[in-house]
């Protein structure tokens, strides 16, 4: 059945070899073997479900989260000429019926569903008359309560699993920490030996992170290396989306707000334009991205800090997700860290603590000296062999110059010891300031030794010190309460018998900023990409479809570069299946003859 997988993938899809996993995972579901398939964002999810309900005799249904992700999915998938219809609140009573009559003809391949579609009698009515040949969980952390976008109807899910025992069950998700993996698993009734994880390595991501001393100015120098290209900006709060989108659209770009203020009117025309080109750049809360696709996004700019690493890495996942280079650049500042640590305090205890950690985890990314996906992908429990990646700020920055912190590492881990190695951070350095607080004077840190003799340093240095002492092994945290211990290698510091080297300055300044300057390494014909890129548009604007729908900008590259002349020469450009041959084919080609005729 693989030879098969193989011919779809170059016929319908029009991939010349699978991504990583992509084979493994396949043959799995074929196999009829319940699969968990963690890959990164753009890793090629969805091409592991969508084969093997081209070869299943019967019905695969999909589950996923948001009405917008499916309606995207679907429309790439009626372009590729694969027979698929969705069930959700979005459709029309006829639309519905039409639908759900595809469906008993035995006429769909695909079935789309939200959780709170699936739950419904009706649709488990209509799901057990028909020949369910596999069932798909899209997003499936969201299942877990440890994930970043829990949802109760996912829990659900399992047990309904269970009402189809002949169906062979596939969950996937790009964003999952070794503890959510763990329970979808459970969730599931999974064995570890149906998991295949993918790396979490998207490498042709760039990723910088810059002090933000002038935010509007730095953005707009930011996005001024991006002309004419796509791209999200993440704020934190609805009031800073309209304000940033006011300014930049005041300078002349083409921008447009999304959060959850608007109507829903406002966030689906501003996503529409978005999706469609039609708009270059969406300033968005963190409602915005979960249910977008668009593999042309260039560049992601975290103009305020995002609450923890998984909400990080889920969101600069937006961009290239066609394969080609893309920038992602977070504007850092402690004044940031303050504001969620406010949002964070409103939690409960557990909730709070965990929110803690995770704005920790966040902090020392931004700050590590090392290569960023070290600590990136450490998160999610894979090691980064590579010595130097050539694509972070880090990499390309040179030497950092490290400064004997000797002493004030003594003074911090000898309150750490004073205080009764249980209390966080921001006490130790409370009583290293000297700080006449409420907690303090009741604790009798007053009366230590150490109380009061590091006013040399801020807060903020000192807060940067103690992530690196951390860092560095002197001391563990408790991740349930947040306290600090010292470790064997504390001691050695403290008795001097060894040195303490660290950074001083509240955060390292970015010696060389090293974007990619192209969106692909190829050498190709900017003009006729252009004129391609121009078509795309007018033909995907008739049909009411995405341009990305029609062909993905690494397609319309290729084209610039092979020039292809024949049906047999278009078939061989990436992303061109037979049904897209046949549609599109003979327009572009004939453009492609007309611009090369015109340079003779």
């Amino acid at each position: 059945m693989i030879s098969q997988a193989q011919e779809i993938l170059k016929d319908v899809f029009g991939y010349d070899e699978f991504r990583p996993l992509q084979q493994q995972i396949i043959e799995n579901v074929l196999n009829r073997k319940d699969t968990v398939a963690i890959m990164p964002t753009g890793g090629g999810k969805s091409i592991c479900y969508q084969i093997p309900a081209l070869i299943f005799e019967g019905l695969t249904v999909v589950i996923s989260p948001l009405i917008s992700l499916m309606t995207d999915q679907i429309g790439q998938l009626h372009e590729l000429g694969i027979p698929t219809v969705v069930l959700n609140s979005s459709l029309t009573q006829d639309e519905y019926t039409h639908n759900i009559s595809m469906l008993k003809r035995g006429e769909a391949k695909m079935l789309y569903l939200a959780p709170e579609t699936l739950v419904m009698d009706r649709t488990l009515q209509l799901l057990m008359s028909l020949n369910v040949a596999c069932i798909t969980i899209d997003e499936a952390h969201c299942i877990s309560e440890w994930g970043h976008d829990f949802r109760p109807e996912y829990r659900q899910i399992a047990q309904i699993k269970k009402k189809f025992p002949n169906s062979v069950c596939i969950a996937l998700t790009a964003t999952a920490t070794p503890q959510v993996q763990t329970d979808i698993r459970t969730s599931l009734d999974f064995s570890d030996s149906e998991t295949f994880l993918a790396s979490f390595d998207r490498d042709n991501l760039f990723i910088e992170i810059a002090d933000k001393n002038s935010p509007l100015k730095q953005t707009v120098d930011y996005l001024n290396r991006f002309p004419e290209q796509s791209g999200i900006i993440y704020c934190l709060s609805r009031r800073q989306v309209d304000e940033l989108s006011a300014d930049l659209s005041n300078k002349g770009f083409s921008v447009k707000p999304y959060h959850a203020g608007l109507t829903d009117e406002e966030r689906h025309q501003n996503q529409q334009e978005f999706i469609r080109d039609d708009v270059q750049i969406i300033v968005a809360t963190v409602a915005f991205g979960m249910g977008i696709n668009k593999p042309n996004v260039r560049f992601v700019l975290h103009h305020d800090l995002p609450k923890d690493i998984e909400s990080y890495y889920q969101q600069i996942g937006r961009a290239g997700r066609d394969g080609l280079q893309s920038h992602c650049m977070l504007l850092f500042s402690y004044a940031d860290i303050h504001k969620i640590k406010f949002f964070i305090s409103q939690k409960s205890g557990q909730e709070q603590r965990v929110a803690t950690m995770n704005l920790n985890a966040l902090v020392s990314f931004a700050e590590a000296d090392e290569c960023r996906r070290i600590p990136l992908l450490n998160y999610f429990g894979e090691v980064y062999h590579g010595a130097n990646c050539e694509m972070c700020d880090n990499c390309l920055a040179g030497e950092v110059v490290l400064h004997d912190l000797t002493i004030p590492a003594q003074k911090f881990l000898s309150c750490v010891k004073r205080t009764g190695e249980r209390f966080g951070a921001g006490h130790i350095i409370d009583v290293l300031r000297g700080s006449r607080s409420q907690k303090i004077l009741q604790c009798g840190h007053h009366t230590l030794s150490t109380y009061a003799i590091g006013k040399d340093l801020s807060k903020q240095q000192w807060f940067h010190l103690s992530r690196q002492f951390i860092q560095k092994e002197l001391l563990v945290q408790d991740m349930q309460f947040g306290g600090l211990a010292l470790t064997k290698k504390a001691w050695d510091v403290m008795l001097g018998e060894i040195l303490f080297h660290g950074k001083i300055e509240e955060l390292k300044r970015i010696k060389k900023s090293a974007a990619p300057k192209n969106v692909s390494n190829e050498d190709y014909d900017h003009t006729l990409f252009e004129i391609l890129r121009a078509k795309r548009k007018e033909l995907a604007d008739a049909a009411s479809i995405p341009p990305y729908a029609v062909f993905s900008d690494r397609s319309l590259i290729a084209m610039s570069v092979s020039l292809p002349e024949t049906d047999g020469q278009f078939m061989k450009v990436h992303g061109v299946g037979a049904a897209k041959r046949e549609k599109y084919g003979n327009i572009f080609m004939t453009l492609i003859s007309e611009y090369t005729q015109s340079l003779n």
